[in-house]
């Protein structure tokens, strides 16, 4: 009998390299064959966003079947590289981490290969059981996937999976406690967003990854030993 295929959802990363780690190597043990979908928000807060960023790239050189989805920090940064006052709102959201790990004071110093990585990275995905997007979808539109700043930006808690071909929907992008990313599993929207760089306070400081086939939860704590920078 062929062996079914392993499909992991990956919640918000923020720089927490060595947590990341932990969660495939150790816990999830990934291999080639597996399908790994990640939420967005590599970069900022986190100690190191440039190693974050530099895994999940060298995992698709060596033959990983990764589906990367774009964050709303990744869309600061690229918003950042335009205008003055977006670099100052990138600031505001943690940006110096992500500036900090490259050795750069500007966003327009970042390596050209970086930035078309980064600018490549698809909105959503959708596979038969769900629709995978960072932070959410616009319901009051007759298209919900025309609203792209919902994709990036929406903290409701609100589904229909009717207007999604029967799917649920899986976000991260809002933080919540692992009990109540738990209960979620049951929800239409479904959260994976454990606050993993807030460390480990009231329930946070989890990296969440959910497998698809049998809707299992998995949460590494954080195992960071480097300054978080949330500003």
């Amino acid at each position: 009998m062929p062996q079914t295929v392993r499909r992991f959802v990956i919640g918000d990363i923020h720089g927490c390299i060595r947590t990341l780690e932990a969660l495939l190597w150790d816990q999830l043990a990934i291999i080639p064959s597996d399908e790994l979908y990640f939420l967005g928000d590599y970069i900022d807060r986190g100690p190191q966003p440039k190693a974050v960023l530099d895994l999940l790239q060298e995992l698709l050189r060596s033959g990983y079947r990764l589906t990367i989805l774009r964050g709303n920090h990744e869309q600061l940064l690229l918003d950042s590289l335009r205008s003055d006052a977006a670099f100052e709102l990138w600031l505001l959201n943690g940006a110096a981490a992500t500036l900090r790990s490259f050795g750069i004071h500007h966003s327009r110093q970042l390596p050209q290969s970086y930035r078309d990585f980064l600018a490549a990275l698809p909105l959503y995905a959708v596979t038969d059981e769900a629709v995978l997007v960072h932070a959410g979808l616009n319901f009051d539109l007759p298209d919900p996937f025309a609203d792209t700043e919902a994709m990036l930006w929406d903290r409701s808690f609100r589904s229909i999976p009717e207007r999604i071909g029967g799917r649920r929907l899986i976000v991260g992008h809002t933080p919540l406690p692992l009990s109540t990313i738990r209960q979620s599993l049951n929800w239409n929207k479904v959260f994976l967003d454990g606050g993993c760089v807030y460390g480990r306070a009231s329930g946070y400081g989890y990296l969440c990854a959910l497998e698809l086939s049998r809707w299992e939860l998995f949460a590494q704590p954080n195992v960071e030993t480097e300054k978080v920078f949330l500003y």
